[in-house]
């Protein structure tokens, strides 16, 4: 058995460079062991579980699918709204949700108060995403690239 006591986990903080997407996370499945870019399933852990903070007027990334990987879902806290495609959901403590591979979605914190998610993928092998806003692809293979026909800065059209 492999333990870890989630309140003792160091919080990463990522931000877009002008700051309209920020968030801090804790990586629970790597604390366990996960190791992503293993190519040795028992190494990557069938799934991955991250415990995500969004600050208030913070979106988590940019509206956004991926081609083979499914996400679920479970506020612990606060509130927001979810973009999907056919619009908007309001979302609570409580609330649980999951978008297949194809469904762009996107989290955005429009309260006074962090809204606390717990995430689980499956992340697959040779993910990629989809940016509809965009129009741009994230592909992972050589290296992971953001392009439109020419490489781009992740970040670039959407803030």
């Amino acid at each position: 058995m492999r333990k870890v006591n989630t309140k003792d986990m160091v919080e990463i903080a990522w931000s877009s460079p002008k700051g309209k997407f920020a968030g801090a996370g804790k990586q629970v499945s790597e604390e366990l062991g996960r190791k992503p870019q293993s190519m040795n399933l028992n190494e990557r852990h069938p799934f991955d579980v991250e415990i995500c903070r969004l600050p208030p007027g913070k979106t988590n990334f940019p509206y956004h699918s991926h081609s083979a990987q499914w996400e679920f879902y479970h506020v612990i806290s606060g509130q927001g709204v979810v973009r999907h495609q056919e619009g908007t959901t309001t979302v609570e403590a409580g609330d649980a949700f999951i978008f297949q591979p194809g469904e762009p979605h996107q989290i955005i914190n429009d309260s006074a108060q962090d809204l606390v998610l717990y995430v689980v993928a499956d992340n697959p092998i040779g993910e990629a995403c989809y940016y509809p806003d965009s129009k741009k692809w994230s592909v992972p293979v050589p290296a992971r690239r953001i392009i439109r026909g020419d490489a781009l800065n992740y970040y670039e059209g959407e803030e």
